[in-house]
């Protein structure tokens, strides 16, 4: 006993009564888990806000994970993108999220945006969010190529930040060409196509045996009108067939009434129906 007492002397053990928040360690000597802890938290809360990761912790990526997510949103913010626009980055791309992806490869996108294609800031984030499929591209065998093409058809501001720029610029030669070849075969020729494909582009996102043959069929057998006018107005291409171009027809005929293709398609529904319903 006599021992024990001896060592529970040697220790000088206080009371704990004794320590108060002053004597707590330094903010240096403090257990470095407890840091990591905050930082986790912090970057699960922030990462959740931007709609990456769920924001149960318990449903959330390991911590590596979400370090590696945090980087590529650090660089795509550096590159302009804005809070706002990550969910739909995420739903349409999540590969640029992906723990294994290195986000490093796509710089060269937003140097190809900027430099060879003329676009702002502003710009080429419009058109990544339209498309940001853009951004997995390759700038050598399909973006350049693809905006060689287009600039030799004649069309431009293909800068600006739409919807049909954006798919148009991430689609390959090879699937531009079949467009072009159709509207050879049907009496365009090369400069009038060029010129129908700069006055609509969505035309290279329209399939010609499901979209384009039909359509022209129709104006041509049905509608009984000449190529000269789809000339005039390539833009018919891009009206629906059922919703739009069909009841139109018919309603017109049934007037015995003939106008113009951009009259009959490119008026609203009551602007339309209230003129040609009179008798």
């Amino acid at each position: 006993m006599a021992v024990n007492a001896a060592v529970i002397a040697s220790l000088h053990l206080q009371p704990l009564s004794s320590f108060s928040s002053s004597s707590s360690p330094p903010p240096s000597s403090r257990p470095l888990y407890l840091k990591f802890q905050t930082s986790h938290r912090e970057n699960l809360r922030y990462l959740s806000s931007l709609g990456l990761v769920p924001q149960n912790p318990r449903l959330a990526p390991p911590s590596n994970d979400l370090s590696v997510i945090l980087s590529a949103v650090n660089f795509l913010k550096s590159r302009g993108i804005s809070n706002e626009d990550f969910p739909r980055l995420l739903f349409l791309c999540p590969q640029l999220f992906s723990p294994t992806f290195d986000i490093s490869k796509i710089d060269p996108v937003f140097d190809f945006l900027t430099g060879e294609l003329g676009a702002s800031a502003a710009e080429s984030r419009g058109l990544i969010v339209n498309c940001p499929n853009i951004l997995l591209s390759d700038v050598e065998y399909c973006l350049r190529p693809t905006l060689v093409y287009l600039k030799e058809l004649g069309l431009r501001n293909l800068n600006r930040a739409s919807k049909t720029n954006a798919h148009v610029l991430n689609t390959r030669v090879a699937k531009l060409r079949p467009k072009m070849r159709f509207l050879k075969s049907i009496g365009f020729d090369h400069e009038e196509a060029a010129r129908a494909c700069g006055r609509i582009p969505a035309i290279f996102g329209y399939s010609v045996e499901a979209n384009l043959r039909p359509k022209f069929e129709f104006l041509v057998y049905d509608m009984e009108r000449d190529i000269e006018e789809l000339k005039k107005f390539p833009q018919y291409f891009g009206f629906s067939l059922g919703r739009r171009i069909k009841p139109r027809h018919w309603h017109l005929k049934k007037k015995n009434v003939r106008v113009s293709l951009s009259r009959m398609l490119m008026w609203g529904d009551q602007r339309f129906y209230s003129k040609y319903n009179k008798p």
